[in-house]
């Protein structure tokens, strides 16, 4: 399998408004926002990040949030001027930018693609108006059509995410709203199962009984229709969440997925870094005027920045790679954690059709078992 690369994750926290299921680190503000400031805190934490971690080659940068939509190309582009300068980035390095409907104007698209953008994956979640509305999103399905479009003409690869397990969802009305939506030519899809996040107003409201989420069998039989409808339209899973029509898989994500290096800046970004032969763990302070407050005072945001053990790492290692239909490097595997897995629990897991050997030294999931991966990889990982 390919090498896992290395990325850089720049998280833009604001938001226009905050949707009632989302549980991410994103931040609504009355007033506008000084882009400026917020620039020049992401060029200082960038030189940090190269200080951690020199002579890497970029494969990937992207920008998360929040919207990150909201900012003004320009600073888009002096972020990506400042990678440039702290790293060698790629040639045929990918440079992905999460965009909302609602804030997509041809003149900023163009500026992000003048700026260096070469893929966008655009926040659509529904293509139906009323589910759209319940979700709190700002948009309507008309202009997420038009912002595909739109998208479509000006990148070379566009992504969307659409979210099911909605509330009074069947499994025939997502059927047909996924091949609706494959049907506009994308790609990559991003197709999450809704989750009910504690601190979420969608918490508080199922938790009063507000709020009714399909049940097991109904959940699973929305997950069947998911790989089926993909599956018979060329774009399989190639993760639990993502499909993707051959070699147009998320080049940034498998970098997470493969256990990459990957620096993260911006409030509340996350990384993993190998500094002085030991991979570390770093997060940034959530706040966005306190992360660049202590940025200019120190340089960087971080408020964890700590050596993983090799049980962290295995963990880790197991969590995110299981979750490719790929699998897993066993021996890389042993490698980064120093131990190797219970082979009695690889056989029964296999007796029980819930993963497979591939080969002599790869181990992944079934069918079968990635609707219940949680469960296989905390067995393999006890």
């Amino acid at each position: 399998m390919s090498e896992p690369g290395f990325g850089v994750y720049v998280h833009w926290p604001f938001c226009a408004a905050k949707c009632p299921y989302c549980d991410f680190n994103s931040h609504v503000r009355r007033g506008e926002i000084d882009q400026g400031r917020f620039l020049a805190a992401f060029r200082r934490e960038i030189a940090h990040m190269a200080a951690l971690a020199p002579g890497r080659k970029v494969a990937s940068v992207f920008f998360g949030g929040g919207t990150p939509s909201l900012m003004k190309p320009e600073t888009v582009a002096g972020i990506l001027e400042a990678v440039a300068g702290a790293w060698e980035i790629e040639d045929e390095a990918e440079i992905t930018l999460e965009a909302n409907p609602t804030s997509v104007e041809a003149d900023r698209f163009r500026g992000y693609r003048a700026a260096g953008v070469n893929r966008v994956s655009l926040g659509v979640q529904a293509l139906e108006a009323a589910d759209l509305a319940a979700l709190g999103r700002l948009h309507t399905v008309e202009e997420a059509l038009a912002a595909m479009e739109l998208a479509r003409a000006i990148f070379p690869r566009v992504s969307f995410d659409l979210i099911y397990a909605r509330p009074g969802q069947s499994p025939e009305a997502w059927r047909e709203e996924l091949t609706r939506a494959i049907g506009y030519g994308t790609e990559h899809l991003s197709l999450y199962q809704l989750t009910i996040e504690e601190g979420t107003p969608y918490f508080a409201l199922h938790r009063a009984g507000k709020l009714r989420t399909p049940d097991e069998a109904t959940g699973r039989a929305l997950w069947d229709v998911t790989q089926e409808v993909c599956g018979h339209a060329g774009m399989p899973a190639y993760e639990i969440s993502n499909h993707a029509r051959p070699r147009c898989e998320s080049r940034h994500n498998l970098v997470y997925w493969r256990y990459g290096e990957y620096a993260g800046v911006g409030p509340g970004a996350h990384g993993r870094l190998i500094v002085d032969g030991v991979r570390r763990e770093l997060a940034a302070e959530r706040n966005p005027e306190l992360w660049a407050a202590a940025v200019e005072a120190e340089g960087a945001g971080l408020v964890v920045d700590e050596a993983l053990s090799l049980e962290a790492q295995a963990d880790e290692f197991l969590v995110m790679g299981l979750r490719l239909a790929e699998g897993i490097d066993l021996g890389r595997f042993h490698r980064i954690s120093g131990r190797r897995l219970d082979q009695r629990r690889i056989d029964d897991l296999v007796m029980d059709g819930m993963v497979e050997r591939v080969g002599a030294d790869r181990l992944r999931v079934t069918p079968e078992g990635f609707p219940v991966l949680d469960a296989v990889v905390a067995d393999l990982a006890s």
